[in-house]
């Protein structure tokens, strides 16, 4: 269980001030100048050395992200991007963090943009994120203020602009390349890697593309130190993370817990247990809709980190937790998961564009008892045909939902198409 001083995320329930008063109060832009003072090179080997991974749900080590920059040819712009397209089912920690801690995201960003050499970024955020971009705006508008942005930010001598853009609410757009594409203006469609986008990213330029949560915890590693942070969590699962707890729990919510703690901690604790009791518990999809469920049995034991989840065939992701209790028609509701992807898919690639349309299909044919236990087999390898076959993940979260179904439930497919026979 995480101690109450090692939060970094005090006001994540907008109790209090979320302006710059009140974040300067809870410790945000402090000493932010002599940070930066320290260089680059030694803000990236702090991340670097603090185990931080990115919070966007690939948990990739930042530091090193941040180190696959080019040396900088003193003409070539760079650019950092904020992805703030926070559209998984069942994630909803970044709009927190832009309603009520925005100060630390633009801090954040400050200091990173000083890490990659970069003086122009861009927060990329959803668009249904109405109230949130509103805060967030008027979160910058207060830095430039009081001199934390612009020329000589927060005096450190380094000039940083930050902009808000605002999507259209497109899953698709959480993908780093294709909300470069967005932000430049056309349909956001993924583009091949490589080049990545530390090479040819925004405008052709080297760019680095982190996630809200990702770049607002920085300011506090480097304050507190990389071996703070680094003693937090499990081996290689270093820090502190927010979790979303949603679905059949009794208080739904975000909480920043420890990477590692126990998923039944978290529900229990967090979430005042499972509606009906912990014997009422049917499944978990633990980091949000992308990842495959894992059942009760399962749900015991595991810790939540990336190494733990990865070990039991499903994955830490957002850290989005769907809780569903013994009522829920399991079968619908990844076929319900199943329509969203095929809804969200850009169609560039053949894999994506006509496999999740079919996945949906079958599925629903299997959830109305219709069809013959082969299509179950057939199913499944059509999953396994979409995995890895696509430009960007999304054919990847089209699949997983339904293997993890097929491996977990794969005898309540069967009972419905034997009932249906019988009938």
């Amino acid at each position: 269980m995480l101690k109450a001083s090692d939060r970094i995320f005090i006001n994540l329930y907008g109790i209090h001030d979320w302006r710059l008063k009140g974040a300067e109060a809870r410790g945000d832009w402090d000493k932010t100048k002599a940070l930066i003072a320290k260089g680059k090179d030694w803000i990236i080997q702090e991340i670097t050395a603090s185990g931080l991974r990115g919070r966007g749900g690939a948990g990739f080590p930042t530091g090193r992200k941040w180190g696959f920059m080019p040396p900088d040819d003193g003409k070539t712009p760079r650019y950092l991007v904020v992805n703030a397209d926070e559209s998984e089912p069942g994630t909803c920690k970044d709009r927190d963090i832009l309603r009520f801690e925005p100060h630390k995201l633009i801090e954040g960003a400050l200091i990173a943009a000083v890490a990659i050499g970069a003086h122009v970024g861009y927060v990329y955020v959803r668009g249904e994120f109405y109230t949130e971009a509103n805060h967030l705006e008027e979160a910058i508008a207060e830095a430039y203020k009081a001199g934390l942005l612009g020329k000589n930010a927060a005096k450190s001598g380094w000039d940083f602009d930050l902009y808000v853009h605002r999507g259209a609410g497109a899953y698709i757009c959480g993908e780093e390349t294709a909300l470069l594409e967005s932000l430049e203006g056309r349909k956001g469609m993924p583009r091949l890697k490589p080049p990545f986008p530390a090479i040819v990213g925004l405008y052709g330029c080297p760019t680095i593309v982190n996630n809200v949560e990702t770049l607002a915890v920085v300011p506090t590693i480097l304050r507190r130190g990389a071996s703070w942070f680094g003693g937090i969590g499990t081996s290689n699962n270093a820090g502190t993370k927010i979790y979303c707890l949603s679905g059949h729990v009794n208080t739904p919510c975000n909480v920043e817990e420890a990477m590692g703690i126990p998923l039944k901690e978290l529900i229990e604790k967090y979430g005042s247990g499972v509606r009906g009791g912990w014997d009422n518990l049917l499944a978990v999809i633990p980091g949000g809709s992308s990842v495959p469920l894992i059942p009760k049995d399962v749900c015991e034991k595991v810790l939540m980190d990336f190494t733990s989840l990865a070990e039991v065939k499903s994955g830490l992701g957002t850290g989005g937790i769907i809780v569903m209790d013994k009522s829920t028609d399991i079968v619908r509701a990844i076929a319900r998961l199943s329509k969203f992807y095929m809804h969200e898919s850009c169609g560039q690639c053949t894999p994506c564009r006509e496999g999740t349309g079919w996945i949906w299909r079958m599925l629903s044919r299997l959830a109305d008892g219709i069809g013959s236990p082969k299509d179950i087999d057939v199913l499944e390898e059509v999953t396994y045909e979409i995995e890895g076959h696509t430009i960007c993940a999304l054919g990847d979260a089209a699949a997983w939902p339904v293997q993890g179904l097929i491996r977990h439930f794969r005898p309540e497919l069967e009972r419905r198409l034997k009932i249906n026979r019988i009938a």
